[in-house]
């Protein structure tokens, strides 16, 4: 048993690893070796779980739609109105997407063009949003004219946009920005004047924007199998 344990640390730790080299260079310039030696984990032991560095992208996407998916069930199980629902779970993701490093690298492996996906991150979430979207004109909480399509596209290009953008300047992850656009956003998708209450994220606290975390390279010579 402990033996399988370490088995499944040293997986977990060599797709986190490929997720921060992904994130720093883009997959193409990525390497086994550089992902090994990051890790912390011998390259014997990094081929016994990925024969390639594709199966080592496709496990980062996969972790990253895995944890994608939770956050949006979670989310459809809410009893928030819908359109406080759809500004209450961008701030979740927008958070999420800080925090987690895989998470983050599956959205821009999405956007990488060397990379060929087979589940794109953005388009779970699309389809969710529209989902939620189509639940709110059902509930006639959506303005009749507001188009539904052009406002799915609208909200996933801006949540994902702000990821990508929050690569290089963290201004852009900070919770203020996602609460300004849904400021602006829901007084116009329900239809009521923005003095009117408007069901949406609670205004963020936090004075200057988050940091993305640090990444922590490991010294080669503390390898490790699995």
């Amino acid at each position: 048993m402990a033996k399988q344990d370490r088995a499944v640390r040293t997986r977990q730790e060599l797709i986190r690893s490929a997720a921060e080299t992904f994130l720093q260079g883009g997959f193409a310039l990525a390497s086994l070796n550089g992902i090994s030696a990051r890790s912390g984990v011998s390259t014997g032991a990094l081929h016994f779980h990925f024969r390639s560095k594709r199966e080592l992208g496709q496990a980062v996407e996969e972790k990253a739609a895995s944890t994608l998916r939770q956050l949006l069930t979670a989310a459809s199980r809410g009893g928030s109105p819908s359109l406080a629902r759809l500004a209450e779970t961008s701030q979740r993701l927008a958070d999420l997407l800080v925090d987690d490093v895989v998470l983050r690298a599956g959205f821009c492996l999405g956007v990488d063009a060397t990379w060929h996906s087979e589940s794109l991150l953005w388009e779970i979430w699309r389809d969710w949003v529209r989902s939620v979207l189509v639940r709110a004109r059902h509930e006639g909480r959506l303005a009749v004219d507001v188009d539904l399509e052009d406002t799915v596209f609208a909200v996933t290009a801006a949540v994902v946009g702000f990821e990508v953008l929050g690569r290089r300047d963290a201004a852009w992850s900070s919770p203020r920005v996602l609460d300004g656009y849904w400021q602006i956003m829901l007084p116009r998708l329900s239809g009521k004047p923005p003095g009117q209450a408007v069901p949406g994220p609670c205004p963020a606290t936090a004075p200057a924007p988050r940091k993305p975390p640090t990444v922590v390279v490991k010294p080669a010579g503390s390898s490790s199998h699995g």
